[in-house]
């Protein structure tokens, strides 16, 4: 090999090592500003998700100082943070068709806008694309002072009832909180009026699950009765739903007939060799049945 050459040789072999050694080298995983978080809730029949980006204080200033007052805001760190609803909700009382939404917010000191946008398919960078001509749904909600602060942003579930909760942003020492509202009746009732017309084989949870959906919801109290009656032919020992007979009956202003259904309930808990506490909790669920008719 020429004189010449012999450098430029040893240069491509240590490019080579290097790359070599570089290529070996294992990935380091540094901490991120502001971890990925997410939140997962059903709400009556919905499922409510939020997908965010949690960024922290750190002793600074964050609402009229990190971000700034009446600016739109990603609601997060990185991506625009994201809302999704798998039927359609009420949001402090604005409708808001299912779906997936970039969520934005406007902060101010009495009052923020919340602004939903349907979601494409790569997530937007922070809010910087912005538009409001792409905007879904707006609407205001009222923040709250908190008495601890909060060091990195937040998402919750609170309030959690059959059809109802309250999803809030917290974050340094402010909370803002968004009712959310689901028409389980107007989701489900559409179904269970399909899966009876039908006919065919259908479950005795199926009857009791529809049975109880109205009781509860305050329905058709006829077609409930039928479907329980429909559901205890087939376990016409099943107390549990005895005793729910008799509470559809007492709704319906048939006292004669909650209680006798409370007490054959009774009667068949007594048989029950599960254990005691489910004699005990029917004994006790009857009885107080019974007393309210009285």
């Amino acid at each position: 090999m020429t004189s010449v050459l012999r450098p430029l040789v040893a240069v491509i072999a240590g490019s080579v090592l290097a790359t070599s050694l570089f290529a070996q080298a294992p990935a380091i995983a540094f901490p991120a500003a502001s971890p990925a978080g997410s939140i997962k809730q059903k709400v009556g029949v919905a499922d409510l998700e939020v997908s965010y980006n949690r960024p922290s204080a750190r002793g600074r200033t964050v609402f009229g100082g990190l971000v700034p007052y009446d600016a739109i805001w990603r609601t997060g760190a990185d991506t625009a943070t994201r809302l999704k609803l798998s039927t359609p909700a009420k949001l402090n009382g604005t409708a808001v068709p299912a779906g997936t939404y970039e969520l934005f917010t406007i902060p101010g000191k009495a009052e923020w806008t919340v602004i939903l946008q349907a979601a494409k398919e790569r997530p937007q960078w922070g809010s910087y694309a912005y538009d409001q001509k792409n905007d879904t749904v707006r609407f205001t909600a009222k923040p709250v002072a908190l008495a601890a602060p909060v060091e990195s942003l937040t998402f919750e579930v609170a309030d959690l009832t059959a059809g109802s909760a309250t999803l809030a942003l917290a974050w340094e020492k402010t909370r803002v909180p968004i009712t959310v509202e689901i028409d389980n009746a107007g989701a489900l009732v559409p179904q269970i009026e399909a899966v009876m017309a039908a006919g065919g084989d259908i479950k005795p949870m199926t009857y009791f699950g529809s049975a109880m959906f109205y009781y509860e919801n305050n329905l058709d109290l006829d077609k409930a009765l039928a479907w329980m009656d429909a559901g205890l032919a087939t376990q016409p020992k099943a107390y549990w739903m005895i005793y729910r007979k008799g509470l559809l009956l007492a709704k319906k202003g048939d006292k004669a007939g909650a209680i006798a259904a409370a007490k054959l309930s009774m009667e068949l808990a007594a048989q029950e060799t599960r254990g005691a506490e489910l004699k005990q909790e029917y004994t006790r669920l009857n009885q107080a049945l019974i007393d309210s008719l009285k």
